[in-house]
């Protein structure tokens, strides 16, 4: 439900422009307010132009670039979770801390299998 009726009232190409519009609401929000998003956008770019560098093939280099992209995705879903939770249960719950903690190791995960794509492709 963002922006005044949301993507749902349009068609065609309007809605197309309408989700970029909240795509970049969005990844706006989490640059202001996600000090790791900010981080890991850092290590993306440093880490993308090193793995066109270092990728011996198309392959290597997908592997290499998309390992790294899954990190700032599962960072958005996680600050994604974390600020429903915030909003719908703004006391101490166990729920709620058990849910901001699985988006976490979400993004820890992520982390690993972006270090494991690298060191195989580059062994």
């Amino acid at each position: 439900m963002s922006g005044d009726g949301g993507p749902g009232k349009r068609r065609g190409l309007g809605r197309l422009v309408a989700a970029f519009g909240y795509s970049c609401a969005g990844l706006a929000a989490a640059w202001r307010g996600e000090a790791a998003f900010r981080q890991e956008m850092g290590l993306l770019a440093v880490a993308v132009p090193l793995a066109l560098f270092l990728g011996r093939n198309g392959v290597d280099r997908a592997l290499l670039v998309g390992s790294v992209l899954l990190v700032p995705v599962v960072e958005l879903l996680n600050s994604a979770i974390e600020a429903v939770v915030d909003k719908a249960s703004p006391e101490r719950h166990e729920l709620a801390r058990r849910a901001k903690d699985m988006g976490s190791a979400a993004v820890l995960f992520a982390l690993i299998a972006a270090v494991a794509v690298w060191a195989c492709v580059l062994a």
